[in-house]
């Protein structure tokens, strides 16, 4: 009998009239409202090579590379940043030699630095260590290369 006594104000309450519920709670901060994101255009895009990341006790660039898989007479692309749609900066030849500083988080984009002739040239400073990790702004061209078209020669 008591139980019922009970049950009786909740009936009562799941009888009256609804109300709206104010989900706000209090913020003046209007609705967010989606919208539809135009391409990204990546030609656009550019990601400075980092060097140094190994640490202060090992060269800027700690690998060597050369380019592979390319056919006499064609080039391996160097882009802007680590992607395929990213402005080419450069083209190194088949067979060109070039210091290995970093990669993308999804390895597939090596950044390398080389010099004019395509070549890993001492002249880069990047064969000893430097303090901190830092993007790239020696005497030497740098960029963005596809994995797949470098072997690994040293480091």
């Amino acid at each position: 009998m008591r139980g019922l006594l009970l049950l009786l104000p909740l009936l009562a309450a799941g009888c009256q009239e609804r109300s709206d519920i104010d989900t706000s709670r209090g913020s003046t901060t209007p609705a967010y409202e989606r919208v539809e994101n135009a391409a990204i255009d990546e030609g656009g895009l550019e990601t400075p090579v980092r060097v140094g990341e190994s640490g202060p006790s090992f060269p800027a660039c700690t690998a060597r590379g050369t380019t592979r898989r390319l056919a006499e007479g064609q080039g391996l692309a160097v882009r802007a940043a680590p992607f395929e749609g990213a402005g080419q900066v450069a083209e190194l030849p088949a067979g060109a030699s070039f210091f290995v500083c970093t990669r993308s988080i999804d390895q597939r984009w090596l950044g390398v630095v080389f010099d004019d002739a395509g070549a890993a040239s001492p002249a880069c400073g990047v064969s000893r260590p430097v303090a901190d990790r830092r993007a790239y702004d020696g005497p030497c061209r740098a960029g963005w290369v596809a994995s797949a078209s470098v072997r690994l020669t040293a480091g």
